[in-house]
């Protein structure tokens, strides 16, 4: 059974279909790149398989579980890392991972111990002590992986995981998603990064205008753009136009 399942996903705002009719499924083990332009509703799905917005019809299951259904299962399974992270300022980076450990129910005796050891991945063991308010856009984007990592997730939603982080930053994060892949976690991750996407995605899906317009290996993803040998940002490119002016 795939730990993400997505059936049928449709949300509409008034006359406006953000998301139509999506279906797509991720193994353990496996990495989705889920690619888009602007507007094309990947936020808004990622949004809805972390139980923030109520479809208009369709539905998403983790690891089993009816996100709608069973939102406390789903979520306890799940580690989600939104496009734009809110983290409590006044808090230091070891308190909000503890804080989070709490969310999650997790004994003091472990989230303590587990808060150093993804600071220390994450590089930021020098300021746990330090109020968030002092971090940068990118530290904050690193404590929020960190902490959505946390309860050891079976399942990893991430919305633009490389805003903010420099080179070092960029490579820690492909290191840790590839690790964390070894041991048989999902991972569904929008991200506007095409070199990310190639390098670490075993399947990319597109979507455009809510529908996702084309799934598969990069290899497969060229078939059906009839651009062998092309580079990822020359098949997107051909792809959302080639929706957009047939609509």
């Amino acid at each position: 059974m795939p730990l993400i399942e997505i059936k049928g996903l449709t949300k509409k705002f008034g006359n406006l279909t953000a998301v139509d009719g999506l279906s797509l499924s991720v193994e353990a083990g496996e990495i989705f790149g889920f690619l888009g332009p602007n507007g094309a509703g990947k936020t808004t799905t990622l949004k809805m398989m972390a139980g923030l917005i109520r479809p208009t019809s369709g539905g998403v299951s983790i690891d089993g579980h009816d996100i709608l259904k069973e939102p406390a299962e789903a979520k306890n399974v799940m580690g989600y890392v939104p496009d734009r992270p809110f983290v409590y300022e006044k808090l230091t980076a070891l308190e909000f991972m503890r804080f989070i450990g709490g969310l999650y129910s997790m004994d003091q005796a472990e989230a303590g111990p587990r808060s150093e050891e993804f600071l220390s991945l994450f590089g930021l063991s020098d300021w746990k002590d330090e109020l968030v308010e002092g971090f940068s856009h990118g530290m904050r984007q690193r404590l929020v992986m960190a902490a959505a990592l946390l309860h050891r997730p079976k399942v990893l939603v991430v919305d633009e995981p490389l805003v903010g982080l420099d080179p070092r930053g960029v490579r820690l994060l492909r290191e840790v998603f590839l690790s964390l892949k070894s041991e048989g976690a999902a991972f569904l991750m929008s991200t506007h990064s095409l070199d990310l996407a190639e390098r670490i995605s075993d399947r990319i899906g597109i979507i455009n205008r809510g529908r996702l317009i084309a799934v598969g290996s990069v290899d497969e993803i060229r078939k059906t753009a009839e651009l062998p040998g092309s580079a990822l940002e020359e098949i997107f490119i051909k792809l959302t136009e080639d929706t957009a002016e047939a609509e």
